[in-house]
């Protein structure tokens, strides 16, 4: 069947005069390409209507039903190749209802999703507007676009609410800062993240949480809601230094072990280092969390502070204060720890979705700032196909340190 519709096609160009066409009278506004797209569409719709009526146009002797043929009546569809004008067949009954343009559709199939996915890659509405105007010649109202975006926001719902696995190894906490509307004045919010280290060593985000002040009841309230999606363990909570969150995960996960996450404190240790020290900065610091030993992790901060104090006492101060929290891993082999503090988890997501915020101004409502974040996470996630590096010898690790916690 595909062969002889392949065959038909074929034969059809094989008709057109195309070393005689110019290409804007093959693209062009009243093109070729969208003179077959009008006359494929209204093709399959006649029929559909004769599918619908029983019998063909024209042929009508001998039917066996009251309906009959009503004329046409217009329509623009909006396509990847522009505006297109098809006239749409009509019954005297008014129940036809065609399948390939259904009624009240404007925009055919996959121009919504084009819409999405370009929304979802950071480009703003007005951006999204002009590209379709200049790509497609396509004049599309911001209404259009919210409409059609604010569509997925259900679907972001489900998937934030959706059940989670009995235990995830490893857990990172992580947060972002935009700009968000409250009471019609521009504020910082921040969008908090639990992204988990499955069984299988592949990361997936577990949810995302929209605050401007953060305390002990919206953490309680975040690993309650991991809790009652079906989260029953945690080997290990990677979070920020934040106050009252290592509280909230005990509170629940009373056995989860809790390590300040390295992610955090290199970012925030350079965040005031001039460029061409960043580089040197950063593998001083990788010398203290890779040490053999914590002894030996101390002995290399103290080193650091030694090289750097005078330019960047801060640093040290900071390591040296929050090092309580930040030593957790030291009990665990190499295979653990790398998979512990590892920053290609967090940093390349951060970069994803900076990048898609960077351009917009304030957010006007929570929702806009869970619509453009669930679109950035899901195009994120189709990255993570494979397991994290060493993950086969993590887990068996993780089996001899956590005994019957960790399932066969």
């Amino acid at each position: 069947m595909v062969k002889k519709k392949e065959d038909a096609i074929e034969k059809f160009l094989d008709g057109i005069d195309f070393k005689n066409l110019k290409a804007k009278e093959i693209t062009g506004e009243n093109g070729l390409l969208k003179l077959l797209t009008k006359r494929v569409i209204e093709k399959a719709m006649n029929a559909e209507m004769d599918d619908h009526l029983g019998y063909p146009k024209h042929k009508n002797r001998n039917r066996s039903t009251n309906n009959s043929r009503n004329g046409n009546s217009k329509k623009t569809l909006t396509t990847d190749i522009g505006n297109v004008d098809i006239n749409i067949p009509r019954d005297r009954l008014s129940d036809f209802n065609p399948k390939i343009v259904k009624k009240h559709q404007r925009r055919f199939e996959g121009f919504d999703d084009k819409i999405i996915s370009m929304y979802g890659r950071g480009m703003t509405v007005r951006d999204i507007r002009s590209h379709l105007e200049d790509i497609y010649g396509v004049d599309v109202s911001p209404d259009l676009i919210t409409d059609v975006t604010d569509a997925i926001i259900n679907d972001a719902k489900e998937w934030l609410n959706r059940p989670l696995d009995n235990i995830y190894p490893i857990v990172y906490f992580d947060g972002i800062v935009v700009k968000g509307r409250t009471d019609r004045k521009s504020t910082n919010k921040t969008v908090y993240l639990a992204i988990g280290i499955n069984m299988q060593g592949r990361k997936e985000v577990l949810g995302l949480w929209i605050g401007e002040n953060e305390g002990a009841k919206f953490w309680m309230g975040i690993i309650s809601e991991l809790n009652n999606r079906g989260l029953k363990d945690i080997l290990i909570a990677c979070i920020d230094g934040l106050k009252g969150f290592p509280d909230a995960i005990q509170a629940v996960f009373s056995e989860t072990k809790i390590q300040l996450c390295i992610v955090h404190m290199i970012r925030n240790s350079t965040k005031f280092v001039s460029y061409k020290d960043r580089k040197e900065i950063c593998n001083d610091l990788k010398r203290i969390y890779t040490a053999s030993t914590e002894q030996e992790g101390i002995d290399n901060l103290e080193w650091f502070g030694d090289k750097w104090n005078k330019k960047y006492p801060m640093i040290y101060k900071s390591w040296k204060n929050n090092w309580e929290n930040l030593n957790e891993f030291f009990a665990y082999p190499p295979e653990i720890r790398k998979v512990i503090y590892t920053t290609n988890a967090i940093e390349s997501l951060n970069y994803s979705l900076r990048k898609v915020t960077k351009n917009r101004g304030a957010f006007p409502t929570d929702d806009a700032i869970t619509k453009i974040m669930y679109l950035a996470l899901t195009n994120a996630s189709k990255r993570w196909t494979m397991p994290i590096k060493d993950w086969g010898a993590a887990i068996n690790q993780f089996a001899v340190y956590f005994g019957n916690r960790v399932p066969v």
